[in-house]
């Protein structure tokens, strides 16, 4: 089973993430996708981020419930942070030998994928799908990294933007699932600095 592992800080999961996950179920070889959330991406600033916990429970509410081949881990949740993917995918690797694990970067990702620990291991032992992010040259990224790259759809807004219009005030039900906008309201995520 060919098992796609979307990494990300999911700060807040949005129609966006939820759009590139089912194009990659419907489009690709991949059987199932599981959302990896991020206690801290080293490369971001953890200071805007929601807990660890609600930006989990905000993913889980976004999987549909019908749904089985969209599905949350919390792996790295219980490792230590910061959290690396090469680190994350050995102990996958350990935890469900019987699987194939594919990751699923944005193009900006994999921009600065030299930043990120033992990144050439990652690029040698692990298959990379890319989805386009607005600003990256896929073009040059092709010829200098093993990739392929999906025509998943493309957004123009991010879970930065969507914490700026909370921020603001203004309407961001277009962006996000329904459950999630009811959680954020809930707990006052996003709406003070």
């Amino acid at each position: 089973m060919i098992t796609g592992l979307f990494f990300g800080s999911f700060n807040p999961i949005h129609n966006g993430h939820l759009a590139i996950a089912n194009y990659v179920i419907d489009f690709t070889e991949v059987d199932e996708l599981w959302f990896v959330v991020s206690p801290q991406n080293p490369l971001k600033d953890k200071d805007i981020l929601a807990p660890d916990y609600q930006r989990l429970e905000m993913v889980k509410r976004a999987i549909p419930f019908n749904e089985n081949r969209l599905m949350v881990c919390d792996i790295e949740m219980s490792m230590p942070i910061p959290s690396y993917t090469i680190d994350t995918l050995r102990a996958l690797g350990k935890k469900y030998p019987e699987k194939e694990f594919v990751i699923i970067l944005g193009s900006d990702s994999l921009d600065a994928i030299t930043k990120w620990k033992e990144y050439n291991s990652l690029l040698n032992e692990y298959k990379l799908l890319i989805y386009p992010r607005v600003g990256s040259n896929i073009t040059e990224l092709l010829k200098t990294y093993p990739a392929k790259i999906i025509k998943a759809p493309l957004v123009d807004y991010t879970s930065t933007s969507i914490r700026e219009k909370l921020l603001k005030g203004e309407d961001v039900k277009n962006y996000i699932p329904e459950e999630v906008y009811d959680y954020i309201k809930e707990f006052g995520l996003y709406q003070t600095k």
